[in-house]
């Protein structure tokens, strides 16, 4: 089946940042089978998009679903002491409350404009099983892609780490699990709907030889690797105590540096460890309002953008953030790097390039993130004619300056997952009552 999007401004984010301010988007069985301006082709359903701007879906690089259950806590802490609050609450975690968690933010994601999310889980108490196929199942019934993640902590206080000793793991059960997860889960290739990333939660909850086996264990399975990294000035006082170097350096020497790997934050590296994710194809996942709110500075990103390194958004967990809005990230990425560099230091089309082909390179794919034939239909259609854009004649630019916005439509594949600005595949009241409940049984 043909369905032409018609009569809308498209900003495809190809390499050439083409733009049809009245174009029109044809899509053959989830993929763009061709886009442009004037003359438009036959079909066989026509949807009418006038008034709105289309954009390729957002990419979230980074996330903690879960952490939609504990919102609004230790709201005055840096992010050690952040942990050390939160670390014990977290531990009632199970998959009845991680599959409510999971539906809030990713309900929250898709109304933002996000068609494909990365999750970074690493809390597995011992004996709560099916956490995450909860969240995968979740993406399922809501209809975006899930890159899901099984992370890890095996560094638990005892031994010098942040995490309590009961949510540490042994190594050959975490291996174990990755493994099977990937079986069962991962999708290879273009298209994918659900993959599986092997994500070690940090330097300070994690050792040495966890992080050498996963990154061992992943290139043997072709997935991706992922971990926080130099978010504080304290997680480097901390590297150099416990393991005598940086963190870039400490990762140097465990081989968790290529382009098969991408680090949450890096609000501190210094030049030399730029040049050293420069040269390795590292790439970034930047969560500006996260690392705002937690008071840990603010990345360099225009050096990584000028350095060639791959920069994508995170909104990171709503524990930190408080709101899974991507669109919202596009500019406060736009906002933070003027703050450092000027206003001449990022444009808005730069920000939507990070939160959209930006982030599809981070998680290695190529197959999505802008708009163009023989990709996935995956965007976002937002409207033009709401009170904050009234007078904005630049409509891509007013869309981010002004941000955040509510998705009119969101197509994943082809097919609507946000719909005149409601979700088509599940009722948001229903997914906030659930939330509350589960929430409930966190609260202090």
């Amino acid at each position: 089946m043909k369905r032409l999007f018609s009569d809308c401004w498209i900003a495809t984010c190809d390499d050439a940042g083409t733009e049809h301010e009245s174009g029109w988007l044809l899509v053959e069985d989830g993929v763009i089978a061709a886009l442009g301006s004037g003359t438009e082709p036959e079909a066989d359903e026509r949807v009418d998009l006038s008034g709105t701007v289309v954009t390729p879906g957002l990419v979230n690089t980074h996330h903690h679903l879960y952490q939609t259950l504990t919102r609004a806590r230790a709201q005055q802490a840096d992010l050690f002491s952040w942990l050390r609050e939160l670390y014990p609450v977290w531990s009632r975690i199970d998959a009845e409350a991680e599959y409510a968690a999971a539906r809030t933010g990713l309900a929250e994601l898709a109304l933002s404009g996000c068609t494909t999310v990365f999750d970074h889980h690493y809390v597995f108490p011992r004996g709560r099983e099916g956490i995450v196929e909860a969240e995968v199942q979740a993406a399922q019934e809501l209809g975006v892609r899930i890159v899901a993640s099984r992370g890890s902590m095996d560094l638990g206080e005892s031994d010098g780490g942040l995490p309590p000793d009961e949510l540490v793991e042994e190594i050959d059960a975490v291996l174990a699990e990755t493994q099977r997860l990937a079986a069962e889960l991962h999708e290879p290739g273009p298209g994918a709907r659900v993959q599986i990333a092997v994500a070690p939660c940090s330097p300070f909850s994690v050792t040495k030889r966890l992080m050498t086996e996963s990154a061992t264990l992943a290139r043997q399975l072709g997935l991706v690797l992922h971990t926080h990294l130099a978010e504080t000035v304290e997680e480097e006082a901390y590297c150099m105590e416990l393991y005598g170097c940086t963190p870039v350096e400490y990762l140097t020497d465990l081989d968790w540096l290529g382009p098969d790997v991408w680090c949450a934050h890096c609000v501190h590296l210094s030049v030399d460890d730029t040049a050293d994710f420069a040269a390795s194809k590292t790439g970034v996942g930047h969560c500006p309002t996260s690392n705002l709110r937690l008071g840990a500075g603010v990345a360099p990103v225009r050096e990584y953008l000028d350095a060639g390194i791959r920069v994508g958004l995170g909104v990171d967990g709503s524990a930190s953030n408080e709101r899974g809005d991507l669109l919202y990230e596009v500019k406060q990425a736009l906002l933070v790097a003027r703050g450092r560099g000027g206003p001449a230091a990022m444009t808005a089309r730069e920000a939507l390039r990070i939160g959209t082909r930006g982030g599809a390179a981070v998680l290695g794919r190529d197959d999505i993130g802008s708009l163009e034939p023989d990709k996935r239909a995956d965007f976002a259609a937002w409207r033009t004619d709401a009170l904050e854009l009234s007078g904005a004649e630049d409509a891509v630019a007013g869309l981010v300056f002004s941000a955040p916005h509510r998705v009119d439509r969101l197509v994943v594949e082809g097919h609507d997952v946000v719909r005149d600005g409601s979700l088509v595949n599940a009722d948001e009241d229903e997914i906030a009552r659930d939330q509350r409940a589960q929430a409930r049984r966190f609260a202090a």
